[in-house]
């Protein structure tokens, strides 16, 4: 069997990956060359690729250079406001249409990522399946994309929230109070739950910019 070649989609989805797991940070530039010899992908879908991220605002120009997009107050601001809506139409949705097998593994999640307590950066590779994971129990496939999107722009942020002393510890706490109310269909209560947890989340990350923590995501 011949080796499938890399397709544009393969090429997006590394450079994505890359950035969302902070191997390219805010203000790194991204060379054409360089991506193709790491990912082992021809120019042309890298150079694709970078187009396409360009056009969605994940990269930006400098000069003729790309590099990793940053976001401004106003920017991570606007953000947040619409991240605390869609995630509680989710939870609203997926207090509705979660089956019991769905609600399970969101259950096990939160038990499993107490483990992780004390490591930012694993705590917030876990928060970002948890929140796929409810994304996916709401069953609404277009809510679905518009939160890929959304978590898409977070990527660009250049902390995690999770870093701040303590917030490991509620952060879990506030996740298992939207399996509770996903589990007991109360399309209110997950709302209102998961729009006050990211209303915590983006209230930390500001304090931990105030305070001029690092770069590592």
């Amino acid at each position: 069997m011949k080796d499938l070649k890399p397709t544009n989609k393969d090429a997006y989805a590394l450079i994505l990956d890359a950035i969302d797991v902070g191997v390219y940070k805010p203000g790194d530039r991204l060379v054409e060359s360089e991506l193709a010899e790491r990912f082992g992908v021809s120019r042309t879908p890298i150079r694709e690729a970078l187009q396409r991220l360009e056009t969605q605002s994940l990269l930006s120009r400098d000069g003729r250079s790309l590099i990793v997009a940053s976001l401004n107050h106003n920017q991570l601001a606007e953000l947040y406001v619409v991240r605390g809506e869609l995630e509680g139409l989710a939870a609203r949705l997926a207090a509705r249409h979660a089956t019991e097998e769905e609600v399970r593994v969101l259950r096990d999640m939160v038990q499993e990522d107490k483990a992780l307590i004390g490591d930012p950066k694993a705590m917030s590779r876990a928060n970002r399946r948890f929140h796929k994971q409810v994304h996916l129990a709401s069953h609404n496939r277009y809510l679905v994309q518009q939160l890929d999107l959304v978590h898409r722009s977070m990527a660009l942020m250049a902390t995690t929230s999770l870093a701040a002393e303590g917030r490991g510890e509620k952060a879990l706490e506030e996740h298992a109070a939207i399996v509770d109310a996903i589990a007991a269909g109360d399309g209110d209560a997950a709302y209102e739950a998961l729009r006050s947890h990211i209303s915590i989340a983006f209230e930390a990350r500001l304090r931990l910019d105030a305070a001029g923590y690092g770069t590592d995501i």
